[in-house]
């Protein structure tokens, strides 16, 4: 669906409401989904990576102005391809009924029996972001659809390209009964978010988040919320340091840094602050030789981005940090067809500057000291709970320390960002950084209604009886052997 821009906010919200209803009308009329209907629809979504490969890396350069190609098919095609195959792979594993034991265990002596079922939610509306908005549509309907769901699917509009590609491709296989796509600027996103979803997954910035939770409220409707947050670095003074540096820029310059599990500050100890500003220029220059017209280097994504984000480094210059920019051909950048803005570290940032006080959401990345690791616990615990948490060392007890003392969504220890990428493990937020998890079998149970299911005894016997009026000895003697410290 694609609604004209005229129809306003209720005209809007009507035509979403008309496939909503069609939708559940449908998950009520077919009954839960087989495993076999799961699989093959699960099969529809990698088809659809596949055969449209091409077209998916067009339309992101497209939104972009400059999207790498292989970052496009690393992160948003093959990323997306592998939680389906492994949704697909394991959710007969998943859709098994799970036993429990009974309380008091004597029942389930007598023939008493507890377990939990797995059941489809009915229809989980996904709004998806602008960074990688093919793998954060289809990472979620791994997921969704693994549990029997059906989908409504809201894109961002500042990736319009991808956006419509994706209408395009879902509507070749499947009917707006199974996944509809909804494409259209903020008062749709606005309307979607207000719909009496079963379930809705909202990935994108905290602030938008609150808009979409007071949405979602006043239908009660269960959320999952991807945010994002000022994600930390500690770099331990044990760490390697350049290998360390490696694979911290490469966090940072993948998708210019537009990921919302990018490292986005780093903690240094105040002796190897030289040596990290040095193995970073060196890991950027062997990456990128150049950076203006590579096609390897993505752009940010428009201009109000760009703006931000050099506003965040002119303001930190204004307050006297020092900047360095990582510009290894020496390019100007001053006149360019697309918005790229090189690796910029900012040096001693203050916390009254702009750039330490809000997401970055690109190319740009503050390194503050410490003297102790403590220390550096202190100020990540003084802030906001984030996203993500990286740590570079090989001191066990001081890695153990990092991990016991701070909360975050999650942690990959001497590297970035890599924790997204297991199948096995939940990923998800904390607080402002979300709520929820999913991915693999947490997806699936995400989307998911545990239904608890407990059968009762066929026939009455003593204790049984001895729990209903007229109350006796027996019950007293129950009770008596209950209050017990």
């Amino acid at each position: 669906m694609n609604a004209p821009a005229n129809l306003g906010a209720e005209g809007h919200k009507a035509a979403m409401l008309a496939i909503l209803d069609r939708q559940k009308a449908a998950h009520l009329r077919d009954g839960p989904l087989s495993a076999e209907t799961r699989i093959e629809w699960l099969d529809r979504c990698i088809a659809l990576l596949v055969d449209h490969a091409t077209d998916i890396q067009d339309a992101l350069n497209a939104d972009f102005g400059n999207r790498s190609r292989e970052a496009s098919l690393l992160t948003d095609v093959s990323g997306s391809i592998g939680p389906l195959k492994f949704a697909k792979e394991n959710l007969r594993k998943w859709m098994k009924v799970e036993k429990r034991k009974t309380t008091p265990a004597i029942l389930g002596l007598f023939g008493a029996k507890a377990h939990i079922e797995y059941q489809p939610k009915g229809v989980v509306g996904v709004i998806s972001p602008w960074n990688f908005p093919v793998n954060l549509t289809f990472a979620p309907l791994a997921g969704i659809i693994a549990a029997g769901n059906r989908a409504m699917i809201k894109p961002s509009e500042f990736s319009p390209a991808t956006s419509e590609l994706m209408k395009t491709m879902f509507a070749k296989v499947f009917t707006e009964e199974e996944i509809a796509v909804i494409t259209g600027g903020p008062e749709v996103g606005q309307a979607f978010s207000g719909l009496a979803f079963d379930h809705m997954i909202f990935t994108g910035a905290t602030g938008v988040a609150r808009h979409v939770m007071r949405a979602a409220a006043e239908n009660l409707v269960p959320l999952t919320l991807e945010l994002g947050g000022k994600s930390p670095v500690i770099i331990s003074g044990t760490a390697d340091m350049a290998t360390a540096a490696a694979r911290i820029m490469n966090g940072k310059t993948l998708n210019a840094g537009q990921i919302c599990l990018a490292p986005d500050y780093v903690m240094a100890p105040a002796d190897r602050v030289d040596e990290f500003v040095a193995e970073a220029k060196a890991a950027v220059g062997k990456m990128f030789p150049t950076l203006k017209d590579n096609p390897d280097y993505t752009s940010v994504v428009n201009q109000r981005h760009y703006d931000r984000i050099k506003g965040h480094i002119d303001d930190a210059r204004a307050k006297g940090a020092e900047i360095v920019e990582i510009n290894p051909a020496g390019e100007d950048f001053s006149q360019q067809e697309h918005h790229k803005i090189p690796p910029t570290l900012i040096l001693n940032p203050t916390d009254d500057m702009t750039v330490m006080q809000e997401e970055i959401f690109g190319p740009v990345l503050p390194v503050k000291t410490y003297k102790a690791v403590d220390d550096a616990l202190a100020y990540v615990n003084g802030g906001d709970r984030p996203l993500g948490l990286y740590w570079f060392g090989t001191d066990e007890a001081e890695k153990d320390r990092v991990l016991e003392r701070t909360t975050s969504g999650g942690v990959t220890i001497n590297d970035v960002i890599m924790h997204v990428a297991q199948e096995e493990l939940p990923f998800g937020g904390v607080g402002p950084s979300g709520m929820g998890s999913y991915h693999g079998h947490d997806g699936f149970r995400e989307f998911s209604h545990r239904k608890a299911v407990y059968t009762q005894l066929k026939k009455d016997i003593g204790p049984l009886l001895q729990m209903r009026p007229p109350y006796g000895p027996g019950i007293r003697k129950y009770l008596a052997g209950t209050l017990k410290k």
